[in-house]
């Protein structure tokens, strides 16, 4: 099994895994959500980061100890470690942070003090409206800024053009800082398309695209370990570490690129 995709440890699993794996305990699971602006998920506690939850996320702990909570974040089913401090009780989310970022303010006023950033993707709970303020149990959102779950955009490529100059973190999903695959994830999430968190795993999704056929808008473009999204058949956008940055690119300029940096071809294309 993929232990990014399989929640069990040395120490628990979910009951669902009773019979298929072994565990010294096996649980129902513990619903949390993601109670600050970005938090590392990790392959080991205090380990390297493989991916980013972002505010109000909704999580599954299966464990907690030491300090950390090993869980699965419930938007696309991958495990690994948080910082318990990271994470608070659920809330019933009603709305979603459709503008690259926003922020959370004390108060329903520009004036009032930022709580903390929220980006793209982030989850709230609306309780109230006080002009154009939307009210959550955290604090104020521009009310502009947000969606009603299930009140999806249409077109992943305006999105990710959307973080266009966001500075390459590896693992990153959210505007301080992403990577390939966490440009994807969040532009086809924002538009109620779910995609894995990795390029491997999002390779395998949608149907391939013959090679003699033209790329269409949304289509996406892999190599060993990196995804774009095209923007036509000539022009695509992508996180990269080339320029450290999400950037639009013509397409045969960057695979002639990728090619001379020893990088590699292209290796799959996928429609979704």
């Amino acid at each position: 099994m993929d232990r990014r995709l399989t929640p069990a440890n040395a120490r628990a699993a979910l009951e669902s895994l009773r019979g298929l794996v072994d565990a010294p305990r096996y649980t129902a699971g513990e619903p949390a959500r993601i109670a600050q602006p970005v938090a590392d998920l990790l392959r080991a506690p205090g380990g390297a980061r493989d991916r980013q939850l972002v505010w109000g996320a909704p999580v599954t702990v299966i464990d907690r100890h030491e300090g950390w909570a090993f869980l699965r974040a419930e938007t696309d089913g991958y495990c690994g470690y948080v910082a318990e401090a990271a994470l608070a009780a659920p809330l019933a989310a009603t709305h979603w942070v459709a503008s690259p970022g926003t922020h959370l303010y004390a108060g329903p006023k520009v004036q009032h003090r930022e709580i903390a950033a929220l980006s793209l993707g982030a989850r709230v709970q609306v309780t109230g409206q006080t002009g154009a303020w939307a009210e959550t149990p955290d604090g104020f959102v521009p009310a502009g800024h947000l969606r009603p779950l299930g009140d999806w955009l249409a077109d992943p490529a305006a999105v990710a053009q959307g973080l266009l100059h966001t500075p390459y973190l590896w693992g990153g999903n959210s505007r301080a800082g992403i990577d390939c695959s966490g440009l994807a994830q969040v532009a086809f999430q924002a538009c109620g398309i779910a995609l894995p968190g990795d390029s491997d795993l999002q390779a395998a999704c949608g149907e391939a695209i013959p090679q003699d056929a033209p790329l269409r808008r949304n289509d996406l473009l892999f190599w060993k370990g990196h995804v774009a999204i095209a923007l036509s058949d000539a022009r695509m956008i992508h996180a990269t570490g080339a320029y450290m940055a999400v950037v639009e690119e013509g397409i045969a300029e960057a695979i002639a690129r990728i090619r001379a940096a020893g990088e590699g071809e292209v290796t799959h294309r996928r429609r979704l």
